[in-house]
């Protein structure tokens, strides 16, 4: 049985260009894409999306998907609960158009498998396991007056989402074990955060040794590292040891974007996350002084996408939103509208995440062999954001060959 879509515009993410195409479906994959009139058999599902717009499944490349408060600190939270409300997250993001998520601290394999198997109806998933912090780190949420070790007494969802390690021979255990449980790239926290109540954003974080351990660990495997990183002296740190993507980077300046592009990194920003935290978080009890880290790194967050644009670096789409933030996922679109072009955002969500998965060829694009991760919108997106944010425009939304929703 073949599910074909007749007449639609169809966007190309190699070119930025709509083509009037008819696209064919077979199993999970894309098996035909042509101008051509496609003759239907008996079971196979014909849609007509005539005067509709078809883009990519889109693809979120920071997000954590246990984070089932908004208080990463917040102790004793069950498995359980974390569970679900990871599979709510999952549901819910694929109902919004993402198709694909990376989670950069906290999904495991097993979330993975019931994603990726159709136990649970959510978005694909690549994960790295539990991020690595050094003690005292972004991933270190003890309080001032805990002296115990970051293991079982403080399982939570925090914990979930990191691990310390310290030292050479710590760095290169804790990679090797994330990389053995089916982790496909590192996810290093190398400066100071905003959730983390022990550090500031322009702290940087690991040695120039550990760095490298990490580094090297990552590509014996033939995979990356990933950077938690605001400041810019923080990235250039980060970019000499081979880290690939920089997370969130807010405060990239000139020279060191000129420096990414070089060394062919990506930046994945997370303007949202800010925005909402600074909008609502009091209301679910983010900590003050956490609230008042964001001042530094909000405004700033859309002036690094300007500066990496004006210098080439390849730019990727996040969201890293928490808890019950995340129904806002949507409108990083719109955020990132303030600063570039709809399409550019577009492309960086399809076309920049899928090389950032090494998935090129198979997700973020509509191509023969490609996954059949397909969204069929009611208004062009190109001209109008709100056809991606406002998720009634989205009238069909296909992950591998799979219908999850069919308003047509």
């Amino acid at each position: 049985m073949k599910t074909i879509i007749n007449n639609g515009q169809v966007l190309n993410v190699h070119t930025s260009r709509y083509e009037k195409k008819n696209i064919v479906v077979e199993g999970d994959k894309i098996t035909a894409l042509t101008e051509s009139a496609v003759t239907a058999g008996n079971g196979d599902v014909v849609i007509d999306a005539e005067g509709k717009f078809i883009l990519p499944g889109l693809i979120d490349a920071h997000v954590h998907v246990t984070s089932a408060t908004v208080d990463l600190a917040m102790p004793q939270l069950p498995i359980t609960y974390i569970t679900c409300s990871a599979v709510k997250n999952l549901t819910e993001a694929l109902q919004r158009g993402f198709t694909t998520m990376r989670d950069v601290g906290g999904a495991d394999f097993g979330l993975a498998m019931a994603v990726n198997s159709g136990l649970i109806p959510g978005s694909k998933l690549f994960f790295c396991g539990r991020a690595l912090s050094q003690t005292g780190g972004h991933g270190d949420f003890r309080a001032k007056t805990y002296d115990g070790e970051y293991g079982a007494p403080m399982q939570s969802s925090a914990t979930s989402i990191g691990q310390i390690a310290d030292g050479i021979t710590e760095v290169r255990r804790a990679c090797r074990q994330e990389l053995r449980k089916g982790a496909s790239f590192i996810k290093i926290m190398a400066a100071g955060g905003v959730a983390s109540p022990g550090d500031r954003v322009t702290d940087t974080q690991y040695s120039s040794e550990e760095l490298s351990a990490i580094s090297e660990e990552a590509q014996a495997k033939s995979t990356y590292v990933a950077a938690h990183v605001y400041s810019a002296k923080a990235i250039r740190i980060c970019l000499e040891h081979g880290v690939r993507t920089i997370e969130h980077g807010n405060l990239l300046d000139e020279e060191t974007a000129a420096l990414m592009k070089e060394k062919e990194a990506y930046l994945i920003p997370t303007v949202i996350t800010y925005d909402a935290l600074a909008r609502r978080g009091a209301d679910y009890q983010f900590p003050e002084v956490s609230i008042n880290k964001i001042a530094s790194v909000r405004v700033q967050a859309l002036e690094a996408v300007r500066i990496a644009r004006k210098h080439g670096v390849k730019i990727g789409f996040g969201t890293d939103l928490l808890g019950p933030l995340w129904e806002e996922q949507s409108n990083e679109f719109s955020l990132r509208s303030r600063v570039e072009a709809p399409i550019d955002t577009i492309i960086s969500a399809t076309k920049i995440n899928a090389e950032v998965l090494n998935e090129s060829g198979n997700l973020g694009e509509i191509s023969v062999q490609a996954s059949a991760d397909i969204l069929i919108l009611g208004k062009d997106p190109v001209q109008d954001i709100s056809a991606i944010t406002d998720c009634r425009n989205i009238r069909m939304i296909m992950k591998a060959g799979t219908i999850y929703k069919n308003t047509l």
